[in-house]
Parts: structure tokens; C-alpha cells; sequence
């Protein structure tokens, strides 16, 4: 890989996937999914050693809620174990972590490791990671607009700036990189705002065979263009 000046700040993945990867296999979508959860353990610390400072990823989204509920409840239960097994590591290793999304959506008790780990990570600055749960980009957008009209702004006074102040990702800058595994080729409502000129890499590998390799592949292909940000 080039030199460390070029990595990304902060990189947004879409993990997909699991469920045909597990179809590949001839196994049940519930050992797609957690596979697919032990591969983020393993995708923070490979991120972080290669000198990323910020990852979000795309866990589940507004639109994931009209999955069958067996599998909704199934996901949901591997984000409030990966929270409980991870938390104490995280904080060991000054990772600042945080939930984006409808979090009053979700299960109580999913709300309530979240805001443990939030509150326990809160002053960690060594790697931000942030996690979409029940997300969506219009979502985030349509929210942003909430606050700024709730607070009494002129209309003709709202630049992009302000919209971007009221985001739920506000104080971290916007992704570099935007991963997206398992071969398709959309950003299926992720961070729309924040994207507007993050480099988009696609890969093949399913999520649950994504590791240090494929990573550092995306990365090195990054290092390689031009971001002219609509300039020359």
C-alpha cells in the first residue's frame, strides 16, 4: 500500500451479502449473518492499523424492517452481542463509538447497551466507529431539516453548511471511501448527503469473506485517483 498520507480519514461500508453467501453454501441466512458479524471485529482493527480514523458501517437499514421478522429479530440480536462482547475492548483500544439511525426503533434492550457504549467511548479519540442501525440517508436528511426548522431559521438564511451542521454524522468529516461488498453496484439510500464525492469501490467478495486483503485492495485502488471535487 502507499503511503499513509493518502489513506482515507474515514470510510463508509455497505455490508451485504450474508444471505447469499450463506445460500452459496447450502446453509441457513442465519449463518450468513453471523459470520458476517464476526468480519467487523476483524475489519475495525485491520482499518485502524492501516491508519483509517473513522469507519461506518452500514448494518441495517429503514428498509431492512420489512424483512421477515425472524430474521429482523436475528440481526438485531448480533448488534447487542457484538456491543456487549466488544464494548470493554473498544474502550480499551480508544475507540469511540456511536449507533446513527431511528434508534427509538429499536428493541430496548439494543437501546440500552447502545447507550452505554456510547457513554463509555464518548472521550476515546483514537479511531471512530459508528454504526447504521434502522438508517437511512433521507432519513438523516429529513431530520436535519427538523431541527433547523425547530430552530426558528429563516429559510433564506439555510446553506449546505447548516444542513451538514444537523447530520448525524456532523462532527466527523465525510467518507473518503465508500466500500460496497457482495458485487452490486448501489449506495442503496447510505449516507446520501455525506457521499456526495466520496470515491465508490465495489467489490465481489460477500461480506462474510471480506477481510484484511479485499480492504487493503480498496484502499490501494483510492490511492490511485484524481479527486477533483467538480474542480479541473
Amino acid at each position: 500500500m502507499n503511503n499513509a498520507a493518502s489513506v482515507p480519514y474515514h470510510i463508509g461500508i455497505i455490508m451485504d451479502g450474508n444471505g447469499r453467501w450463506a445460500s452459496e453454501r447450502g446453509l441457513p441466512r442465519s449463518m450468513g449473518h453471523q459470520k458476517g458479524a464476526e468480519v467487523v471485529r476483524e475489519t475495525v482493527q485491520t482499518a485502524a492499523d492501516l491508519g483509517v480514523k473513522a469507519l461506518t458501517l452500514f448494518g441495517f437499514s429503514e428498509e431492512n424492517w420489512s424483512r421477515p421478522g425472524d430474521e429482523v429479530s436475528l440481526l438485531l440480536r448480533l448488534a447487542e452481542t457484538y456491543l456487549k462482547k466488544e464494548l470493554n475492548a473498544l474502550h480499551k483500544e480508544n475507540v469511540r463509538f456511536r449507533v446513527i439511525g431511528n434508534k427509538s426503533k429499536l428493541p430496548k434492550s439494543l437501546q440500552t447497551i447502545i447507550d452505554e457504549a456510547e457513554q463509555k467511548t464518548i472521550n476515546n479519540d483514537r479511531f471512530f466507529l459508528n454504526l447504521a442501525l434502522s438508517y437511512s440517508g433521507k432519513w438523516d436528511i429529513v431530520q436535519a431539516v427538523k431541527r433547523i426548522v425547530a430552530e426558528g431559521v429563516d429559510p433564506e438564511s439555510v446553506t449546505e453548511e447548516m444542513v451538514s451542521q444537523h447530520l448525524s454524522l456532523s462532527d466527523v468529516p465525510d467518507p473518503d471511501l465508500l466500500i460496497r461488498t457482495s458485487g452490486e453496484q448501489r449506495i442503496s439510500n447510505f449516507l446520501l448527503w455525506q457521499a456526495a464525492y466520496s470515491e465508490l469501490y465495489f467489490c465481489d467478495a460477500m461480506w462474510p469473506d471480506f477481510n484484511k486483503h479485499e480492504l487493503t485492495l480498496a484502499i490501494e485502488c483510492y490511492q490511485h485517483r484524481h479527486r477533483r471535487f467538480g474542480k479541473i
